[in-house]
């Protein structure tokens, strides 16, 4: 059964809203958990067909890749779908930083093995454990070679935030008191103390990731939807229609 609960009764005129017509589903970090995402898809398919069988649109809060043991079958899984008018991806941190390795960034690359990285090339099949993960070349190549070229390339053109109504989609969140047209990307992918301390109306509801929670949490301003599933083993999404928000999760 999938788990819900709406925050907002249906009747409320006030507070945040999507636009007429609009159902989004906006998923926390998937961190290479594809049981756990596949899980989730099915249930926020049988959330959709309860509700009267109309398909929303899925966002991906970025971090789909790293820690999890299956970021490569995540990748692909998002890629063939990337036409389709119903899923949103956006870039997240761990994205980032893996794309700047495979660019030749030799200090990102250092970075990203050190936080999953090595566990996304794992999944593609490269041999990590028979590497030295000191020599930058040799890992380099192994990341070059293992990772198809047009997965990279489609990473790179993902967005670092998405807008719909009166909510603000960023996989870390925004710098308070900078306008929404002038956020830094580094901001978007990495911000996280200041961002979530801030009690300032940002002119949106920003839902994000990024900062690992125990279950999703609905401040005025913002909406945390990272669980931990990599470690947790529950990951979340929140369902936002009209007025109305609710949780789904792979409990």
């Amino acid at each position: 059964m999938t788990f819900w609960r709406s925050l907002s009764p249906g009747k409320q005129k006030t507070g945040p809203r999507l636009p007429g017509g609009r159902r989004i589903y906006a998923i926390g970090d998937i961190h290479g958990s594809a049981t756990l995402f596949d899980r989730l898809i099915d249930r926020i398919l049988a959330d959709s067909i309860g509700r009267d069988g109309r398909r929303g649109t899925v966002i991906v809060l970025g971090d789909f890749i790293d820690r999890g043991t299956d970021s490569a079958a995540i990748v692909q899984s998002l890629f063939a779908q990337r036409a389709s008018d119903n899923l949103v991806v956006l870039l997240g941190n761990h994205e980032a930083a893996m794309i700047a390795a495979y660019r030749g960034d030799r200090a990102a690359l250092g970075f990203w093995l050190t936080f999953g990285g090595d566990a996304t090339l794992a999944s593609f099949g490269a041999n990590v454990a028979g590497t030295d993960p000191a020599d930058v070349e040799a890992m380099m190549g192994l990341l070059r070679r293992c990772v198809p070229f047009e997965l990279v390339n489609w990473m790179e053109t993902l967005p670092t935030s998405y807008r719909a109504g009166d909510y603000l989609f960023a996989h870390a969140g925004i710098r308070p008191g900078v306008s929404l047209s002038r956020q830094k990307t580094a901001d978007l992918l990495w911000i996280r103390d200041e961002f979530l301390a801030s009690d300032d109306d940002h002119g949106v509801v920003v839902v994000h990731g990024h900062s690992p929670i125990d279950q999703v949490e609905f401040r005025t301003n913002r909406i945390g939807v990272d669980t931990g599933a990599y470690k947790s083993g529950i990951l979340s999404a929140v369902g936002l229609e009209a007025d109305e928000r609710w949780v789904i999760d792979t409990r």
